[in-house]
């Protein structure tokens, strides 16, 4: 195989975990395309290095964070995130039973409202909560890297995660009626 096909399928390997990266931090379909074309000519540059290496997938999801990270210290203004919820719960016990349970389609019905009800309650958290929440929460980044990669102080980080936190807690448990046809 070429060095362009090759390259090509590195791209489809990896192009649905660049484009959901950027447009989980920039909440902008157009602009999360921009940072993953960006990303992909970063790789494309050394993917001579990346080819055959086993953590291409960390260093293209690190690209791809980074440039999303520029762009929105250059347009703060444009500041919007969506997300999804925490993949950890996949992870917990009883997963794999509530896979095998007969109402499997009617719970990925469920988890979708839920999906959707929570991104819109982070679109509507001040940006300088839904910054912090989606680098911690759905990035794992730690308050340090946070505070480094925001250049804020590392109590504005938790202070910020924390009111944030709070402020989602408060709309989810209201009415989730109301979020649903708020939008």
């Amino acid at each position: 195989m070429t060095e362009p096909h090759q390259f090509e399928a590195f791209m489809r390997d990896y192009q649905n975990m660049v484009y959901s990266t950027a447009y989980r931090l920039l909440g902008n379909a157009t602009d999360a395309e921009d940072i993953a074309q960006e990303a992909f000519l970063k790789a494309y540059t050394h993917f001579g290095e990346l080819r055959e290496n086993p953590a291409a997938g960390g260093w293209l999801k690190t690209v791809t964070r980074n440039l999303a990270l520029n762009h929105l210290t250059r347009y703060r203004a444009r500041w919007r995130f969506f997300s999804e919820f925490n993949r950890d719960e996949e992870d917990g016990p009883g997963y794999e039973a509530r896979l095998a349970g007969e109402d499997a389609t009617e719970q990925e019905a469920e988890t979708a409202d839920q999906r959707a009800m929570l991104e819109r309650a982070l679109n509507r958290l001040p940006e300088a909560q839904r910054v912090p929440l989606v680098l911690y929460h759905f990035e794992h980044l730690s308050y340090d890297e946070i505070a480094r990669r925001l250049k804020v102080s590392l109590g504005k980080v938790k202070t910020d995660i924390h009111r944030g936190r709070e402020a989602l807690r408060r709309r989810l448990t209201l009415d989730p009626a109301v979020e649903l046809s708020a939008t």
